[in-house]
């Protein structure tokens, strides 16, 4: 366990726009403000998702497309960086028109609008480690 206190850089409120992907959105807000370790929370509308899910049994993802209009009650992640610039980790409850509710590691979706908090951290934040299957 990595446990310690951390240090607020900066907060940033990113407005997602129609047509922007959300996680790749998020991505470059990052990269715009050269931020390298950060905790996200946002909400929004998309049009599709590409959800994944982690099987530890195959150690791989399960791809789940949804090709609908879709809420984001909430979306919230981490963002690290690498010598490719930042990546984002962002976990998604989405629900249709009739409440039912769909969720999973969000990779890809197509924004109607989004509002998304960024906070920045100082130093980097040690990503959780998977154990190899």
């Amino acid at each position: 366990m990595d446990a310690r206190e951390l240090a607020v850089s900066a907060e940033y409120r990113v407005a997602i726009e129609a047509g922007d992907d959300w996680r790749e959105a998020i991505e470059h807000a990052a990269d715009a403000e050269n931020v390298a370790s950060a905790w996200f929370t946002g909400t929004g509308t998309v049009t599709d998702a590409d959800l994944w899910h982690y099987d530890p049994e195959r150690g791989d993802h399960r791809a789940a497309g949804f090709d609908e209009s879709l809420t984001v009650a909430v979306c919230v992640g981490g963002v690290g960086a690498d010598a490719d610039g930042a990546f984002a980790r962002p976990y998604a409850v989405l629900t249709r028109p009739s409440g039912q509710a769909v969720g999973g590691y969000l990779n890809a979706a197509t924004a109607v609008e989004g509002t998304v908090h960024l906070r920045a951290f100082e130093d980097p934040v040690i990503d959780r480690q998977t154990d190899a299957p």
